[in-house]
């Protein structure tokens, strides 16, 4: 069960995220991606809750709560989609 957190001040920390979701159930994994760049987080983060109650109860609860200065979006994070050509399709150049 993941859940996709939005809208984050650029300095929240795993740790951080671990303290907010943990009052809603078991987290069991928490990633903050990182800009290459600066270091800093990039705005966004996930967060991998225990069962899909502790994940509903956590979305109820936080989507739109003001947090480090900042109103944050928390919904069901969508499944990676393997997407390697951009919808492009496969196009044939035969004939040419």
């Amino acid at each position: 069960m993941t859940i996709y957190i939005g809208n984050l001040d650029y300095q929240v920390t795993s740790e951080n995220l671990q303290e907010v979701f943990q009052d809603y159930g078991t987290v069991s994994k928490v990633v903050v991606p990182k800009d290459r760049e600066t270091g800093q987080g990039r705005g966004f983060a996930f967060v991998d809750m225990g069962t899909t109650d502790q994940e509903d109860s956590a979305i109820a609860e936080l989507d739109g709560a003001e947090w480090m200065g900042r109103s944050m979006r928390v919904r069901k994070a969508r499944p990676k989609t393997n997407d390697n050509d951009n919808n492009r399709g496969n196009r044939s150049r035969s004939g040419f």
